[in-house]
């Protein structure tokens, strides 16, 4: 087995040996959702151990053993050094005002089953200028926090205790939520043209979060060179896009209303 380290990937740990799965699902209750097969291709390919370990709240350590008793190769001499817990506090929080932070807590989605990702765009669009989310959950978001780092927020980190919580979220500069490149937009009709008769159809609109993205994304997978995947979708998937980008897909909008979105993607 290739030597691993903090930022070895899940993926990479699942396709040198499968057991790991079943391994990691040992060490937290959190990691049971990396039994879905969507799921896992989604997350296993963007989560390296360390994120791992503190969206599962425990130590890198034990993360790191776990694996070393299947036959991983620990990459380095040394011990693994410890993650700190006690974060400085970011100047966005210091001396802040009731009336600047709005709340969300979003635990009793998670509970249900279903996935809280549009009660949060939704409330940071409904964010004032200078308003701070702070988003109460039972575990660290870290895949949330990085994708919205890039849509230009700063975050904090709170663990009150293992099973709560708190994510400050601040926009550094003005955000456009969407994220939507307004030439994305444009060039629809001779795109359809381009494709005519090399095209596949994908309705996600009934389906529940995350639902739509990962059925795209498995589609994609499959997708033929010289082929373009139509997408009939209720939303403008925010977080898909640039998982596009990272898997070398462009992709058109068309609004057609508010309730529906429709997508061509094909490769760069």
């Amino acid at each position: 087995m290739k030597p691993i380290n903090p930022d070895t990937k899940i993926a990479v740990l699942l396709k040198q040996d499968p057991r790991a799965l079943e391994a990691i699902i040992s060490l937290s209750p959190r990691f049971e959702k990396l039994r879905n097969p969507l799921l896992r291709k989604l997350m296993a390919g963007r989560t390296s151990i360390q994120m791992a370990s503190r969206i599962g709240g425990m130590n890198i350590k034990d993360f790191l053993s776990k694996l070393e008793a299947l036959g991983f190769h620990i990459e380095g001499s040394g011990p693994v050094p410890a993650e700190s817990k006690n974060r400085e506090t970011p100047d966005f929080l210091k001396d802040l005002p009731p009336d600047r932070i709005t709340e969300l807590d979003v635990r009793p989605e998670i509970e249900t089953g279903k996935d809280p990702l549009h009660l949060i765009l939704q409330r940071l669009k409904d964010l004032k200028p200078g308003q701070v989310l702070k988003l109460v959950n039972s575990f660290e978001p870290v895949p949330l926090i990085e994708l919205l780092q890039k849509q230009g927020y700063e975050s904090h980190v709170e663990e009150i205790s293992p099973d709560l919580v708190i994510t400050w979220f601040y926009a550094t500069r003005p955000v456009d939520i969407q994220g939507l490149d307004p030439a994305k937009t444009k060039g629809w009709e001779i795109l359809l043209k381009r494709f005519d008769q090399k095209m596949q159809t994908l309705d996600v609109r009934q389906l529940e979060m995350p639902l739509p993205m990962l059925t795209i994304l498995e589609a994609l997978e499959t997708l033929p060179p010289d082929q373009a995947l139509y997408v009939y979708h209720k939303r403008i998937p925010l977080f898909l896009l640039p998982e596009l980008a990272e898997r070398h897909f462009d992709y058109r909008i068309k609004e057609v209303s508010d309730q529906e979105v429709h997508l061509l993607l094909f490769r760069s």
